[in-house]
């Protein structure tokens, strides 16, 4: 008896293994679809022709969809879109293009048995719509987006980029210099008010389009946090050498102390 309730309870226990398991691989979310950018710039120079090329895959999980098309949308200019279509080998099975800062109507289908999509982008680097010191001014290179049928549409990633002009480059990189020296007096113990002030305007100049003001605000702002620190550095000077003659001065008090109580000894004695 005992031995048969054992089997029971080991086949039970088996039984609610098995269950559990198939519970966790039902609830166990699969890879859903991605972009892998394979070729994107981190920076650009206003004015220049990029390219860049993200990779989709796990096209048909996460939503499940056979069927879906795929959207586009950048702000570069003079743009050509490439998508080269490639099988579960990496062959590739098809290829299309458009042109301008957006494009849809890219069939994705399982029976066309594409499992990846390159997604190539050719255009040049847009002008500045607004200034920005921090955060450090971006511009949209690739959106890509899901749509399914009816209409409804699911962004599947974003890709940005820094960029500059050289004017604006060799201003931030002023500004960079001044904000390192306002840190380094501040944390010395400075008074930085001054200097942060006028890297303020630095940054105001910058962000208006003034870039030769703002280099020229952030030298001074970078001059005042240095003289500020200098400032400091004297000042904890000063106060060491105050506390070295007022020790000296004990010592000395101290030493002329003992010699008069060894003299007044002496006499008596």
């Amino acid at each position: 008896m005992t031995k048969t309730r054992s089997n029971r309870c080991s086949d039970r226990l088996v039984v609610c293994l098995l269950a559990a398991s198939a519970l966790v691989a039902m609830a166990a979310p699969g890879a859903a679809l991605s972009g892998t950018a394979t070729d994107v710039p981190e920076a650009s120079t206003v004015g220049s022709q990029v390219t860049a090329t993200v990779t989709l895959s796990e096209l048909y999980r996460n939503p499940s969809l056979e069927q879906w098309q795929l959207t586009g949308e950048t702000a570069l200019t003079d743009v050509t879109w490439t998508l080269v279509y490639l099988d579960q080998t990496g062959a590739k099975v098809g290829q299309e293009s458009f042109d301008g800062r957006t494009f849809d109507g890219a069939a994705i289908d399982a029976s066309d048995d594409v499992a990846e999509v390159e997604v190539r982008i050719q255009g040049t680097v847009p002008s500045f719509e607004q200034y920005s010191y921090e955060p450090q001014q971006t511009f949209t290179l690739m959106t890509l987006a899901q749509t399914r049928q009816g209409g409804t549409t699911t962004e599947i990633d974003t890709w940005t980029v820094h960029y500059f002009t050289s004017a604006s480059e060799a201003a931030r990189s002023d500004l960079n210099e001044a904000q390192t020296a306002i840190e380094r007096a501040r944390t010395a113990g400075a008074d930085t008010a001054a200097a942060e002030r006028t890297f303020a305007n630095a940054v105001d100049a910058y962000e208006n389009g003034n870039f030769e003001l703002a280099v020229t605000l952030a030298e001074e702002a970078r001059s005042a946090a240095g003289s500020a620190q200098q400032s400091n550095q004297l000042s904890q000077l000063a106060v060491y050498a105050a506390g070295g003659l007022a020790l000296v001065g004990v010592v000395v008090g101290g030493v002329l102390y003992w010699r008069s109580q060894q003299e007044t000894y002496d006499r008596l004695g």
